[in-house]
């Protein structure tokens, strides 16, 4: 038998959180229900989940609140959101803020399932993951920081990292723009596309110091990271 999974839902709308429960509890998952931010917080401490599925509109504290506190404390923890928002800005605030996937209600629970699953996979990568050299930067994937030379590292958020991941794995070849989009935001819509835009040029910007690295954009096909 595989190792039950365990996980954290807060939804505070109650027909629905009893059928993602229930679905998922067959799928080899233990669900901790939670029905407002700050019971969310306290199963996080308490539970330890391994994935957290945060609705965004919650009472007490919001999905976004809930995410962002927990973030301070742990980087690694993968985070999907679920809301009825469909805002370019709402989903750029969610990454922003963590989050690691973006599902829009209503939603199907095999894309839920498989979601979730991928991020456990990408989890487990960014735990064997190797640090690796760009130019005069060291990037320490696992623990999602970026060093210049002999200055401090700063840290990256996830979705800076895995997509700064992706382009080293292709460094000085094109990085498809639709494979990136279905592997770290679950497709290649029109929002998806803005919020990647919004992140490759925060990475364009924190790499600015090594002229010899560059991320460069080849119209119609995708990124590329030379350096």
């Amino acid at each position: 038998m595989p190792e039950k999974i365990p996980i954290l839902l807060a939804e505070d709308e109650p027909a629905l959180a009893q059928i993602v429960k229930e679905s998922l509890e067959t799928r080899d998952f233990i669900v901790f229900l939670a029905e407002n931010g700050l019971q969310a917080l306290d199963i996080y401490k308490t539970k330890k989940p391994q994935v957290l599925v945060l609705d965004v509109m919650m009472p007490k504290k919001d999905g976004f609140t809930v995410a962002k506190e927990i973030r301070q404390e742990d980087v690694q923890i993968p985070i999907i959101f679920l809301t009825a928002k469909s805002q370019t800005s709402d989903v750029v605030e969610g990454f922003t803020l963590g989050g690691n996937d973006y599902l829009k209600k209503p939603f199907s629970m095999e894309e839920l399932i498989v979601r979730i699953h991928n991020l456990l996979d990408r989890a487990t990568l960014q735990k064997s993951a190797e640090i690796l050299k760009i130019g005069g930067f060291t990037f320490n994937f696992p623990k999602q920081s970026l060093q210049y030379q002999e200055e401090g590292s700063k840290l990256l958020t996830h979705r800076e990292a895995h997509l700064l991941f992706h382009l080293c794995q292709n460094q000085n070849q094109v990085l498809d723009r639709s494979f990136i989009l279905n592997k770290l935001w679950g497709n290649d819509d029109f929002f998806s596309a803005r919020s990647m835009d919004v992140f490759i040029s925060k990475l364009r910007k924190k790499l600015a110091k090594d002229e010899t690295v560059q991320i460069v954009n080849v119209r119609g096909f995708g990124y590329k990271l030379i350096c």
